[in-house]
């Protein structure tokens, strides 16, 4: 998706884009600190996927992924903001949403799929899929897995990325997502 606005500035947010720290943050989500805190996972490439586990974009990443890199990327692409967001840390990603566009996601649901749901042992019923597949049964047809289905495809080509200079691997990572895209088309024809 090409980019449509630059990513807006927040003044009186003390915090709005500094790195983010993990660690144990009281009676907020801890799956954060134990999935990339104490392992102190790095970056790499982080991609927007459909339904249908076709790549929309991507970026590269100097550190782990959070909230700022998914916010940023749908703030600057979408004219308007997806109806829903299935996230890892779909629990974090909505307030931190809310509390700088709440306009333009007023309509958006952020939510965690079944397979991420695991050690989100603090975090609301309403964050999580299953909870609204509860209540609307057809939301049980989303492919809520679909972005696990397309980082399986990418980590065909993450070693050799890692040992690109930036430009390089932008360049094969494109040529690998516009392949990959053709090849998930072909398929649902």
């Amino acid at each position: 998706l090409p980019k449509i606005r630059e990513r807006p500035k927040y003044p009186k947010l003390k915090h709005d884009v500094r790195n983010e720290v993990g660690g144990k943050r009281g009676a907020k989500c801890s799956k954060f600190y134990s999935q990339y805190g104490e392992r102190r996972l790095t970056g790499g490439i982080m991609v927007v996927w459909c339904t249908h586990s076709i790549s929309y974009g991507f970026h590269c990443i100097p550190r782990g992924e959070g909230r700022n890199d998914v916010f940023s990327a749908l703030i600057t692409r979408w004219e308007k903001p997806p109806k829903r967001v299935i996230y890892d840390f779909a629990c974090a990603l909505g307030p931190y949403c809310m509390m700088r566009e709440p306009q333009f996601f007023s309509g958006t649901q952020f939510l965690i799929d079944d397979f991420h749901s695991v050690g989100h042992t603090k975090c609301s019923a309403a964050a999580f899929l299953k909870t609204y597949c509860n209540v609307d049964p057809r939301l049980s047809h989303i492919n809520s897995s679909a972005s696990e289905c397309g980082n399986s495809g990418i980590a065909r080509v993450r070693k050799s990325v890692s040992y690109m200079s930036q430009s390089r691997a932008i360049v094969y990572t494109k040529v690998f997502l516009s392949i990959w895209n053709r090849l998930r088309i072909r398929s649902l024809e």
